[in-house]
């Protein structure tokens, strides 16, 4: 055992503040090197935000059927338009995948406090909304007995009770480029979005530059073998994906000709994915960060279900 320890050891360093982690030589060369190089997230033009939070899924996420029986339920044509721009499609955590997502045909009611809507300019939408009880969709955070039932309203805001339950005053970057990752995950699955999905709280969103570049970063072999360990590991495998630990992640700044490269290969793979495809990325991610036959050899292709 002991001459076993003495010919397959290495030295750690854990002089830092963050987590151990325990790792080889030639992996720790590797996480060196690309940290070296790299910007903290926290430093670069983005923002990363929450998903929404409603307070009550049940009334504000709709099926199709559903939607097209309240846009049916419209008196004029105008309201009709203005009902139907209101409910927007939406991802949940569960739909996002490796460059791309599953769409359950789901959809929000987006009335956002911060878009100070008038309801009774869509009497439709009121009449479903009311259908769930006024005293339930309240944002006062009472208990009611009615009819011998109990019912909780939503927690206490400023918010109206037709209204969802965060103010959502970036309500605009959802219409922007972004990427939609789950909060919580074994995969690490980045989407990159130009179709202006919401998505619910189960997700993050991040605007800003170099979004295509990102995307493939995030999606990357190599930032799942130098990063993955800084999100902490919950039961079953899952990994915490908040901001809080994304915004210490290190990545190389590049050029906006550089991103809008990585545009046309994210664009790509995102209409049909393929290990090649994933693999070519990766190819070009290596090349960028400089990487060696040797580093790029111990990294390998870290495929998605790991």
């Amino acid at each position: 055992m002991g001459d076993f320890i003495q010919h397959n050891s290495s030295h750690c360093n854990f002089t830092s503040n963050n987590s151990w982690v325990v790792l080889s030589s030639i992996e720790q060369s590797i996480k060196h090197k690309i940290e070296a190089v790299g910007t903290p997230l926290k430093d670069w033009n983005i923002q990363i935000n929450y998903g929404i939070k409603t307070g009550c899924n049940e009334a504000f996420i709709i099926n199709r059927n559903k939607r097209e029986e309240i846009l049916n339920a419209c008196i004029t044509e105008d309201e009709r338009i203005a009902t139907n721009e209101l409910i927007r499609p939406i991802l949940r955590g569960r739909d996002i995948k490796r460059y791309g997502y599953d769409f359950a045909d789901l959809w929000l009611i987006a009335t956002f406090p911060s878009k100070h809507y008038d309801i009774d300019q869509f009497p439709a939408l009121k009449d479903y909304l009311l259908s769930f009880g006024k005293y339930r969709l309240e944002q006062t955070g009472k208990t009611y007995f009615i009819d011998n039932k109990r019912i909780i309203s939503r927690k206490k805001t400023n918010n109206k009770w037709f209204e969802t339950q965060d103010s959502i005053n970036y309500w605009e970057d959802f219409s922007s480029q972004k990427i939609i990752y789950p909060n919580m995950t074994k995969f690490l699955p980045f989407f990159y979005d130009d179709k202006g999905f919401m998505t619910n709280q189960k997700c993050f969103i991040i605007t800003g530059e170099s979004i295509s570049y990102l995307t493939a970063f995030l999606n990357s072999s190599l930032f799942k073998f130098c990063f993955r360990n800084s999100f902490p590991e919950l039961l079953g495998g899952t990994r915490e994906l908040s901001k809080i630990f994304f915004d210490k992640i290190p990545v190389l700044k590049i050029s906006h000709e550089i991103n809008m490269r990585f545009k046309y290969y994210v664009s790509d793979i995102q209409k049909e994915f393929t290990k090649e495809k994933a693999i070519e990325i990766d190819k070009l991610i290596f090349e960028l960060y400089q990487l060696n036959e040797k580093e790029k050899q111990e990294i390998g292709f870290i495929d998605i279900d790991i």
